[in-house]
Parts: structure tokens; sequence; C-alpha cells
């Protein structure tokens, strides 16, 4: 049931600045949590679990009263990079394509000059060994960077930060998936006049439909479904 995640309700400035696992939740992640125990121990067991989703912040307003405010994957990564540039550090990206890790530090280099990055594109495979993890481990260690971005996708990422997280010596740990594409620019985010509105979805959808139709249209009926059963048990 979504009342029992954890969700977190405050402004990004109030994160603790030490060592922390931050995942996102959406309807999307919701629904797997239902079928993936991993994953769903994974999101209930986050140091903090932001709302990337009007869909939960509506489902939270509507279950328990409680008014929270949506915060995106994206709003996270800029947070984090703002306060690095800050402060001066370290950040590294773990995910994604070689070619698109090369865009987001190129882009990184001159819009936040005084964070030092390192990145690293795991194999594509549908689960990583041992020896998989243990070589991302030793390259994120070998940096000791102060924000370890994770990019994989939902619900692999998730998986792979939180069973990984006490070997890992970072201090932020965020799982933002398809961000990486929308900085590095190989995936175009939709207006902000759009997402104000709440329907970045929908422009998704109509971006991508084939990749995108089961997510949302099929994704979010069982989403509404599983809230309103909630409501009603309660």
């Amino acid at each position: 049931m979504l009342r029992y995640f954890q969700i977190y309700s405050k402004p990004l400035n109030e994160l603790k600045s030490d060592r922390i696992l931050i995942n996102t939740i959406n309807a999307h992640s919701f629904n797997i949590t239902n079928s993936d125990e991993i994953f769903k121990e994974a999101l209930t067991k986050s140091d903090v679990l932001i709302p990337d989703g009007v869909s939960i912040v509506w489902a939270m307003r509507f279950l328990t009263g409680k008014k929270i405010k949506k915060i995106a994957g994206a709003d996270l990564f800029f947070f984090e990079m703002k306060r690095i540039q800050e402060k001066g550090g370290k950040v590294f990206f773990l995910g994604s394509t070689d070619d698109t890790l090369d865009k987001i530090v190129k882009r990184a280099q001159n819009e936040f000059s005084e964070v030092e990055i390192e990145t690293y594109s795991p194999p594509y495979k549908p689960e990583f060994s041992e020896e998989d993890s243990q070589k991302m481990i030793q390259k994120v260690n070998a940096f000791k960077p102060d924000v370890l971005f994770v990019g994989m996708t939902a619900p692999k990422q998730e998986k792979w930060a939180y069973l990984n997280f006490s070997q890992l010596e970072v201090g932020h740990v965020c799982s933002i998936g398809a961000v990486f594409d929308f900085y590095a620019g190989t995936i175009k985010r939709a207006p902000q006049w759009i997402i104000k509105m709440g329907l970045e979805w929908l422009y998704r959808l109509l971006k991508e439909p084939k990749r995108m139709w089961k997510r949302y249209l099929v994704g979010n009926t069982l989403f509404i479904w599983a809230i309103l059963r909630e409501k009603l048990s309660h």
C-alpha cells in the first residue's frame, strides 16, 4: 500500500549532507513493487524517497490528506549539481552509454565548472554478475564522489544502489534514470508549461508511443485501481 512508503515532503535544501540513499517513486515504480520484493524493499528502505510524479502527489492527498509537492528526478539532479558547484566536489555518473556520458560531461563542464566528474558505462545486461558489480564499486570508490548518480532505468538502478550501498564510499546516491538522457540531450524533456500542468507523462507518451503506451495507459489504470482499493479498505 502506498501509505506505507515514507515519501519525502520537505524542500530539497533540507536534505542531510551526509551519506544517504535517495530514490524516487512514481505510478510505474509503485506498480512494479507489487511483483518485485527486492525493488519494494529498496524503495521502502531508502533514506529519502522522492515523489517523482503527479500521480503520487494526487494519491497521497487522496489517501491521507497530506499535501506534498512533486520533485522530479531532474529537480534532484540540478539541486545536487548546484550544491556541489557551490562547495566544490566530485560527482560520478554510473550508467548509460559512453556516448551519452560524454555528452553529459561536456555540458556539465560548461555549466558546473567547479564540479569534478567521473563516469562509467556498465555492461548492458538484464542482471549484473558479482564481478560486474565489484568493478562498478571499485570505479566509484577510487573516485570517492560527493554524489553518485545511477542511471540504469527502474527497477535495476534502485536495486543495484540498495544492494551495494554499504560498499560504496560516497555521499549522496541518487537513482535518476531518464535524467541522464534528458541532460545529455538524447531525449527531449517536456516544455516547462506542460510539466507545470502535470502532463509530462502525456508528452512522453506522444513522443514514444510504442515504448510508453503500456506504462502510462495500462500502468496508470492499474495504479488508480490500487489507490481506490486502498482507500476503500480504510
